[in-house]
């Protein structure tokens, strides 16, 4: 089957590239660490990404990972504290920003639909810039207008931890998204200033209370980078069949999360994980939402992705298993490209069909 041109939901790259971290990779080297670099990424197809930033905490709680009898669950730091998750974002970002200049055209920030089309039809990786928690935003959003003016076009209010924005879903294996309480005041006003700058809300990791409050009050569709289906892999992560139906009906997207945990019927940490399973657990979700609303949130270097991916260089691993499930051309490439597309269209306030 011919390479398909793919469009990634979700990557956490920029942590781990050399320009933030002195023990980072060099992105623009093919490497054997990690998921994502430039050659991996053309051997694999990708075309562009949403490149996360994020914001760790100072200090991680010792014995983190708590074992169940049927499962598990992980213990995150409570809060971040919002001037040291400012410094790293500001490092991140610029980190970005320096690796685009030495890709010399090989890699170009995109804002809109048009410049990710443009750097597609140029062999040029399109990065389009997100964050993964809004720790860092200001209560009268000042940073935040600073960051859609440096390119923001996509923003999780929170990670799987609370802020002053909302609570986050633990990560936890079996149990439901239902975790906590909502979208506090300044958190919703954050939600009406997204949709007035066409910042596209990504409601992962956001608790289901969470979810609802963004429903009720965003104008944009909804959509989240990375998660699957709760039906199929019972994790705090994943979405409800109530949820996936909200999602059809504004017209968003999901972006099925590449994370063997999430995947599983058993929520195994386990990279043993058999493509065709992935390839049923993604079937259940376009016969849910439709294939226009089902796209690729890899969550490349922030999870354990199934061992026949093993990195972006294997993506054709994964559509060719969808197509040996019955997935069409057609449906494969909404899959891999068109149904982000779509979405930014209808979200971001500089794209043509907005």
């Amino acid at each position: 089957m011919a390479k398909i041109d793919v469009f990634d939901g979700h990557n956490d790259a920029v942590q781990f590239i050399a320009e933030y971290t002195s023990s980072g990779r060099d992105f623009l080297a093919r490497s054997e660490s990690g998921h994502l670099d430039l050659p991996r990424a053309r051997e694999g197809g990708l075309v562009g990404g949403l490149f996360a930033l994020h914001a760790a905490p100072e200090r991680q709680p010792e014995n983190d990972l708590i074992i169940t009898e049927n499962g598990y669950e992980v213990i995150y730091a409570e809060t971040v504290d919002p001037l040291y998750a400012r410094q790293q974002i500001d490092a991140q970002r610029l980190a970005l920003e320096t690796l685009i200049r030495r890709s010399a055209g090989r890699m170009r920030m995109a804002v809109s639909v048009d410049e990710i089309a443009a750097a597609r039809a140029e062999a040029a990786l399109a990065v389009v810039l997100h964050m993964e928690g809004a720790e860092v935003v200001d209560g009268e959003f000042d940073y935040l207008h600073r960051l859609h003016a440096a390119g923001l076009r996509s923003l999780g209010p929170v990670w799987s931890r609370p802020n002053m924005f909302g609570s986050g879903v633990p990560f936890a294996f079996p149990r439901s998204p239902d975790t906590g309480p909502g979208l506090t005041e300044i958190g919703k006003e954050l939600v009406r200033t997204c949709n007035r700058l066409g910042i596209m809300i990504d409601l992962a990791h956001l608790n289901e209370r969470g979810f609802w409050d963004v429903a009720a009050l965003s104008h944009a569709p909804l959509v989240v980078t990375h998660a699957c289906a709760h039906a199929i892999c019972p994790s705090t992560r994943n979405l409800t069949d109530r949820q996936l139906d909200a999602i059809r009906d504004t017209d968003g997207v999901i972006g099925f999360n590449l994370s063997v945990c999430d995947i599983r019927t058993d929520g195994h940490l386990n990279d043993d994980t058999p493509l065709d399973a992935v390839a049923r657990h993604i079937e259940y979700l376009v016969n849910r939402v439709g294939e226009d609303r089902v796209a690729l949130g890899s969550d490349f270097d922030g999870a354990v992705i199934p061992r026949r991916i093993k990195d972006a260089s294997g993506l054709p691993h994964l559509f060719d298993a969808m197509r040996k499930s019955g997935f069409d051309r057609q449906t494969l490439s909404k899959f891999a490209f068109d149904n982000w597309l779509r979405v930014f269209g209808l979200t971001w306030k500089n794209s043509p069909s907005s």
